[in-house]
């Protein structure tokens, strides 16, 4: 599975180009992120695919020297039972954003 990462968001793309793992992190403050959206079509999960996601999250972040806060209620639980990535949590900030869900109906 290929991880695509670009500006505020990682992603993978199925064979017909739609993104079927997403995950969404837009700035709130200079080199402050909010995860606030993951997102794994139901026939992938399950897999671990959705935690491999916010690893993936998280070395971006890492790499690019940003800090985070988490309003997808995924990737709240995500960071609180990985301690060692909690290192990129700025705590500092808090959010009152509800996630954006995304339903997928069919």
């Amino acid at each position: 599975m290929e991880f695509i990462k670009e500006a505020n968001e990682v992603y993978v793309l199925d064979d017909n180009g739609n993104k079927i793992v997403r995950a969404t992190f837009p700035f709130i403050e200079e080199n402050v992120i909010n995860v606030d959206h993951t997102f794994v079509t139901k026939e992938l999960r399950g897999q671990g695919i959705a935690s491999n996601l916010m690893n993936e999250v998280y070395n971006y972040a890492k790499e690019k020297g940003y800090t985070a806060v988490a309003s997808c209620p995924y990737a709240v639980v995500w960071f609180k039972r990985n301690k060692d990535k909690q290192d990129i949590i700025n705590t500092n900030i808090e959010v009152d954003e509800a996630c954006k869900i995304l339903w997928d109906y069919t």
